[in-house]
């Protein structure tokens, strides 16, 4: 069993900008307060094959995670798989539209998947990321526009 979710928002800062704030997941726990910490594999600028290492905390329970870029074309899109084995595990990615008056739309959206109990989480875990989704994206709109000059 699987679920999906998505957000859509608009992010008043230009496209290349805004691409290179997400490409770097080290700044996600500027939007995402479950990521207690990140880390990069290889140094250097993101690319296909990165790895992000982290711990995240879901419903009061630590879980290591790992993704890996499978798809990077900037400024147009990212896509990560998660590479770790827990109970839920999520794939997805970023599309970046640039907008006129040097805005960007992005759209970020993730499937996932339950693994052995998993498979009766994933609903709750589905349900739980597409209330949020909408949140979640005005978090990631804040966190760019704090950390990005025009």
């Amino acid at each position: 069993m699987s679920g999906q979710f998505e957000a859509s928002i608009e992010i008043d800062r230009p496209v290349e900008q805004v691409f290179a704030y997400l490409a770097d997941g080290r700044n996600d726990p500027d939007f995402s307060p479950r990521v207690q910490q990140i880390t990069k594999t290889p140094d250097g600028p993101t690319a296909l094959g990165t790895v992000f290492r982290s711990t995240v905390k879901d419903a009061g329970m630590k879980t290591a995670r790992e993704f890996r870029i499978v798809g990077f074309d900037p400024p147009n899109l990212i896509r990560w798989t998660e590479q770790s084995r827990n109970l839920v595990t999520a794939e997805g990615g970023y599309d970046f539209e640039p907008l006129p008056g040097g805005r960007t739309r992005v759209r970020i959206f993730n499937t996932l998947d339950g693994h052995g109990l998993g498979k009766l989480l994933v609903g709750i875990a589905a349900s739980a990321a597409r209330k949020d989704a909408p949140d979640f994206g005005r978090r990631i709109k804040a966190a760019a526009e704090a950390s990005l000059t025009r």
